[in-house]
């Protein structure tokens, strides 16, 4: 089969096109994108059946092949999400995400034009599960594939049309199973990567996935998936955060289960069943779920999702790849609602914590002091969340036999600092991909210096080095150390930093309070640290 057609070349039959744009021919069907200094571009990829009518909250259909050459020069919609994020908004993720659509599994896919067997990096955007999509400029693949790396993007069914579960869906399904619908969108674009990039010059027995955010919780939930075994080779996972997953038909944990949400959902909206939810249009559906406050997340059905991902890696039996993991600094200071207001008080906040925290209060104290107040509310739920994932991950990973590599990205700059955004979350991916003059409209404007630009590139090596070989590295930069190596980490400050023990006693603090949390049977772990945590158990011989 042919793979790439350049202008003068095309099969016989096939209406020629007299352009230089490149055509490429796949078992998928024939695309043509668009060509710019020496990268191919191909935008808005069908990778399945469109999810609406009756196949609305079903497990994604695979397309059949298309006839003729689909023009692949413009991004397709996003899934559907909130309809704007406008200008008046002061959020710095806020964004014209464009053209929405419940038509809208499609990705995008950015090759070096002379690219054979090149390594593939498949990335999941982040948004809470909620919006988000492939086409955001942050993403722009560009700088990776000038290094080799074949980048490819992915929409996927966000909100209640990607994470709802309701027993009417469990019944339809022949696994029983209902919720995980955005996932097997993830699951269904890692399928068509692996029978098509080739095509594309890519190498689909070389695919690291990787996400920042909600796009690192389904990093984290591939790996503990066994419908996604085979499908990658590395895994890179920024800002993932190992909360408790809803179970789907019981309550587990203190969190009320997937279906009793789906039921108590429909309910608030009016609706009585499934049937008249799909005669709804898509968007009402998304904004009355909104309303009534459903939050997406996946689902532990014993199918797409076995079990708690924390018990998963416990056990060892998530994906044995390398893996890159990391947080940072600031992550809460830009989503300020994750975290308590401060009280009126040093001595308040003392009397709290060792209301909540027991025998482990004098240990969050020490971490989490009340001189420095703000900062340490904020740091609570930043370690909660991010750093204590990011170092579990990164030990269960050694603990395979894999090698894992952790960081903590703590680069700031004038226009974030005066904001006080320093390290604020996501602020890693305008270096990571290199785009640092394609922020959203409220981000903090990074300076157009040498010294920023020479930092990005260090980024997007460490990031192109490790999808390429499984060890992040970068021409001049400090050598990253796998976090075996006596705890190793990288620290992104001005400039990358090698160092070893991240935050000594922070994994150890949420480990033990995750552990007596789970213990309880009764207890979730996600956001209810610090001021918010509930009074924590004694402890127990099953938390050494």
């Amino acid at each position: 089969m042919c793979a790439v057609l350049l202008s003068g070349c095309a099969d016989a039959g096939d209406d020629h096109v007299a352009d230089d744009n490149p055509v490429v021919s796949a078992p998928a069907g024939k695309v043509k994108g668009v060509a710019q200094d020496g990268i191919n571009i191909f935008k808005g990829i069908p990778y399945a059946e469109a999810p609406v009518g009756e196949l609305r909250w079903k497990p994604t259909v695979r397309l059949a092949a298309w006839d003729g050459v689909r023009d692949a020069q413009e991004f397709g919609p996003a899934c559907i999400q909130p309809q704007l994020k406008n200008a008046s908004s002061e959020s710095v993720y806020a964004y014209d995400i464009g053209e929405i659509s419940e038509d809208c599994l499609t990705l995008n896919i950015w090759a070096p034009e002379d690219a054979k067997d090149a390594p593939v990096f498949f990335w999941i955007h982040g948004g809470a599960l909620r919006a988000g999509s492939g086409k955001e400029p942050l993403y722009e693949g560009t700088k990776f594939a000038e290094q080799g790396v074949i980048v490819v993007s992915v929409n996927y069914r966000l909100g209640v049309l990607g994470f709802y579960s309701h027993p009417e869906l469990s019944a339809e399904s022949p696994d029983g199973s209902s919720g995980n619908y955005g996932l097997l969108d993830q699951i269904a674009a890692l399928e068509w990567v692996k029978d098509n990039i080739s095509a594309f010059g890519g190498d689909p027995e070389q695919v690291t996935i990787a996400g920042e955010s909600a796009g690192a919780l389904s990093v984290m939930y591939l790996m503990t998936s066994p419908k996604a075994e085979g499908l990658f080779d590395g895994a890179i996972a920024q800002s993932a955060y190992m909360v408790t997953t809803p179970a789907l038909a019981e309550m587990k944990h203190g969190v009320p289960s997937a279906e009793d949400v789906g039921l108590a959902t429909a309910k608030a909206m009016g609706v009585e069943n499934i049937a008249d939810l799909r005669a709804m249009d898509a968007q009402e559906v998304y904004e009355q779920a909104n309303k009534v406050r459903f939050a997406p997340f996946g689902v532990v059905d014993g199918v797409i999702i076995p079990d708690q991902p924390v018990a998963v890696f416990e056990r060892g039996e998530q994906a044995p790849v390398p893996l890159l993991v990391g947080f940072n600094s600031g992550e809460v200071r830009s989503m300020r609602a994750l975290a308590p207001a401060a009280p009126d008080s040093a001595e308040a906040y003392e009397d709290v914590i060792r209301a909540r925290y027991g025998d482990l209060a004098d240990e969050f104290l020490r971490l989490y002091p009340s001189e420095t107040l703000e900062d340490s509310i904020v740091a609570a739920t930043r370690d909660a969340l991010y750093g204590w994932t990011s170092e579990r991950m990164a030990k269960n990973q050694t603990a395979l036999g894999q090698s894992a590599y952790l960081y903590m990205f703590d680069h700031g700059y004038p226009a974030a600092d005066e904001r006080g955004l320093h390290g604020f979350h996501a602020s890693e991916l305008p270096y990571v991909f290199g785009t640092l003059d394609l922020t959203p409209m409220n981000w903090p404007k990074i300076p157009d210096t040498d010294a920023e630009k020479e930092f990005s590139a260090a980024m997007t090596s460490y990031w192109a080095n490790f999808a390429k070989t499984g060890t992040p590295s970068a021409p001049g930069a400090a050598e990253w150390a796998s976090f075996n190596e006596d705890e190793a980490y990288m620290a992104f400050e001005d400039q990358p930093r090698a160092d070893h023990h991240l935050m000594p006693g922070m994994y150890e603090l949420h480990e033990e309070t995750v552990c007596r949390r789970r213990a309880s049977g009764s207890l979730p772990w996600n956001w209810n640290t610090g001021l918010w945590s509930p009074v924590l158990p004694s402890e127990t011989a099953d938390c050494p």
